[in-house]
């Protein structure tokens, strides 16, 4: 099979350059071009230089209707507005657009439904092969235990991470609530702060912790009479998520149009 042609959305980023040095390594993948906002100092450079590799002959570029004319994968790890833009342009050229960018709001969900009519989109709020089993365990837990238990979800992230709570969490709760056989909106409750009484029965929970240096811990707690169960990832180490960004761009060729997600890629679900 011929090499796909990557697009790096994000490439001057951390999760940028672990896709790049996992590109580098992943057969199958063909580095094509790097995208960057217009005011980013690292505009023009050598890909490889962004990593401390020898060159590559791969820019960091403005222009994603350039770069992405020609490719047949973009993986984007970028901000809501920019992910949305691309996921316009992935529809046009009718390639695979895997998007592992967070903190959308409400409208975007109609966006990317609309443009997965043309492009194949692979989007996910984590894409580790160890989150997505534990969706599948918060899922079970909160069907087999039932609204008597509280489900809390707990996250902790580096300082500079901007979003709350973080796409993972979020994954969960919807793991959660479809265990509860309800929807996230309707069972989300407000965080705890000050005189805030009782938690509302069958509810879900989150809290975000932020410092330091953390990569990503996800934790899902389902408290009740007497006995608590807590369930836990901890992520190491960006590479996991870069391997799996690549994995679902590698997926998506051939599959056509449609929205999918990492458990679609790790065939954890039926369709």
């Amino acid at each position: 099979m011929t090499d796909i042609r990557l697009v790096i959305a994000g490439a001057t980023g951390r999760m940028g350059h672990a896709i790049i040095r996992a590109a580098l390594k992943t057969p199958g993948i063909k580095l094509h071009a790097g995208l960057a906002s217009p005011s980013n100092p690292a505009q023009g450079k050598d890909l490889g230089a962004l990593i401390g590799h020898e060159s590559l002959g791969v820019f960091v570029g403005a222009d994603p209707l350039a770069a992405i004319a020609k490719a047949d994968a973009v993986v984007d790890f970028t901000t809501p507005s920019v992910s949305l833009a691309l996921a316009d342009l992935c529809a046009q050229a009718r390639i695979v657009h895997v998007v592992g960018t967070t903190g959308f709001d409400d409208s975007a969900g109609k966006r990317f439904a609309a443009a997965a009519r043309h492009a194949t989109i692979v989007k996910s709020g984590n894409f580790s092969l160890g989150v997505n089993v534990l969706a599948g365990l918060v899922e079970l837990a909160a069907r087999a235990l039932g609204p008597d238990f509280d489900v809390e979800l707990m996250e902790i992230h580096h300082r500079l991470k901007a979003d709350a709570p973080s796409g993972t969490a979020l994954l969960l709760g919807e793991a959660a609530a479809k265990g509860r056989g309800g929807n996230l909106f309707e069972l989300r409750t407000k965080p705890h702060d000050g005189l805030a009484g009782p938690r509302p029965r069958g509810t879900i929970g989150f809290a975000s912790l932020r410092g330091g240096t953390v990569v990503g811990d996800h934790g899902a707690i389902l408290a009740g009479e007497g006995e608590r169960l807590e369930l836990w990832h901890k992520a190491e180490d960006r590479t996991i998520f870069a391997k799996g960004a690549l994995k679902a761009a590698l997926w998506g060729q051939g599959k056509g149009p449609g929205l999918f997600d990492m458990q679609d890629v790790l065939g954890l679900r039926a369709r």
